[in-house]
């Protein structure tokens, strides 16, 4: 199963952090509308995430919550009916939140770097560090971290779904 190590924080200004992105060298990746359903399930996360062009994809992951960076363990498949799906889903499990987003990203060596405009919660900062090996991708996570400046209040813990949902469990 693939894992990444993530790490998610609210942002005052997009702007800024486009900037930030360009100064260290981040390259462009595109900008991505998206809708994500999430389902009620016993363990984990299971989201149904659909993009503006109309291709979407089914993602199931697990990681630890508590921890402000956190290893994703995550699977995903391409879906060609996601209306069909969604419905389908919502029936057999129910729905949790929807989340709906506009993602700005950037690649920065092996860490994707995401600027999400979330739809009724605000603007977000993501990273993803591909796994390289725990301490190489935790010096990796570091560095970009110091780059934009992550202070830990505003490091998000859980999910958009948890603070969609007002979970304070989780979120």
């Amino acid at each position: 199963m693939p894992h990444n190590l993530e790490l998610k924080a609210r942002i005052a200004s997009i702007d800024v952090a486009e900037a930030t992105a360009r100064r260290i060298g981040a390259s462009p990746m595109g900008i991505l509308s998206q809708r994500d359903t999430y389902f009620i399930v016993r363990t984990g996360r299971l989201k149904l995430r659909e993009f503006g062009d109309g291709t979407a994809e089914l993602i199931a992951y697990e990681r630890d919550e508590r921890l402000p960076e956190r290893w994703s363990h995550y699977e995903k498949v391409e879906v060609n009916a996601p209306e069909g799906l969604r419905r389908l889903l919502q029936r057999a499990c129910g729905i949790l939140a929807e989340v709906r987003k506009v993602r700005l990203i950037y690649q920065f060596r092996e860490c994707r770097i995401h600027l999400d405009r979330v739809e009724g919660l605000g603007t977000f900062l993501e990273f993803e560090v591909q796994d390289l090996g725990r301490g190489e991708s935790e010096r990796l996570m570091e560095e970009v971290r110091g780059q934009f400046s992550v202070r830990p209040a505003d490091v998000i813990q859980g999910s958009y779904s948890d603070m969609v949902s007002g979970d304070s469990q989780r979120a």
